[in-house]
């Protein structure tokens, strides 16, 4: 694994990371990976707790961090709202029983070696940023690491499976390699903007050609636009915006057609009648067999669950192009990685 020293760093965004330090999660994650395959014990966090947080339903965070914790020796704790405090942010008004995070990051850090938390979406009445600034503010008053299991605007172990499996897939070095991030139409309009933004971020860090597509009136944060633009720079790959499907998988090595709603970044209010308007005007941004024939033999993503027969078509994501099991599944080894530098 690699000697290089992360104990004790938060993990909420790539870009509290150099690309060194993200490799070195991903050459740790491979290294676990290649161990779990072969039955080999790997208890780096042995005897450690993971205190887990969750706002949110999740299916594939929750099971990937607590089987993790377990093949490294060490246990993770569920939190279920309702069974707990609600933490709360000072001057937030709420109708239920609430603990400040100052109090509740304490208390949890003197019991553990690591906070994961999932917030976004309705648990934060759809405000941007909020879910990002809770988590924030338990990195503020934790001794302990915190991991950002996705919030509003960030979900970084997702980044890190992602990247992990391209790079099994299309070899360790993706420099030049195209990427297409594309939205994709949906039925439901509640679908934060957290996947998308990390996706670009990690795929520009990695020095990839990245094409962000999605139909007029559903622009991610400019904030992110402008960090991907000049990680991009930085790591000698590109940075386009598209908006048409078709031409953007032109050539592309990696497609990642998923929805997104639309909304402000600004602080303005979350608008669910203009979303659902510009989702039902575009319900042909559909991931189908003759879009996957334009790229240059690309393998197609997505994070899951998936809208079936509105982002992508069953002959795409269960067709041999798919990676989607994969992706899902070093979920556990990425994360694995991840933690292991920083709470090793």
């Amino acid at each position: 694994m690699s000697s290089t020293t992360l104990r004790g760093r938060d993990f909420i965004t790539w870009l509290d990371f150099s690309r060194d330090e993200i490799e070195a999660m991903l050459d740790t994650a491979h290294d676990l990976k290649r161990k779990f395959i072969r039955r080999e014990p790997h208890k780096v966090l042995d005897g450690q707790t993971l205190h887990m947080m969750f706002y949110n339903s999740s299916l594939r965070t929750r099971n990937s961090f607590e089987a993790g914790m377990t093949q490294m020796g060490g246990h993770a704790h569920f939190l279920q709202p309702g069974a707990v405090y609600t933490p709360a942010l000072k001057g937030d008004e709420v109708a239920y029983s609430t603990e400040r995070i100052s109090d509740v990051a304490r208390v949890l850090a003197e019991m553990g070696d690591a906070i994961a938390i999932r917030i976004y979406g309705k648990p934060t009445g759809w405000e941007y940023g909020k879910g990002d600034r809770i988590v924030r503010e338990f990195a503020k008053w934790s001794k302990i690491p915190v991991i950002n299991m996705e919030d509003d605007i960030y979900h970084p172990c997702q980044a890190l499976a992602d990247v992990m499996t391209m790079q099994e897939k299309l070899s360790n070095n993706l420099q030049g390699k195209k990427f297409v991030m594309s939205w994709a139409y949906s039925g439901s309009v509640a679908k934060p903007l957290a996947v998308p933004q990390s996706a670009i971020i990690s795929a520009a860090m990695m020095g990839m050609d990245v094409t962000l597509a999605h139909p007029k009136g559903l622009d991610l944060d400019p904030r992110i636009l402008q960090a991907t633009k000049d990680l991009a720079k930085k790591n000698g790959g590109a940075f386009q915006i598209s908006h048409d499907m078709d031409d953007s998988f032109k050539d592309a090595v990696v497609v990642y057609p998923k929805a997104w709603t639309v909304q402000a970044t600004d602080g303005r209010a979350w608008d669910e009648a203009a979303a659902k308007e510009i989702f039902e005007a575009n319900k042909d941004w559909i991931c189908t067999q003759d879009k996957m024939e334009l790229t240059n033999d690309a393998i197609y993503m997505h994070c899951l669950p998936a809208d079936r027969d509105m982002e992508v078509t069953d002959e795409v994501i269960d067709g041999p192009s798919s990676v989607i099991i994969e992706e899902a599944a070093n979920r556990l080894h990425a994360q694995k990685g991840m933690m292991a530098l920083i709470m090793g």
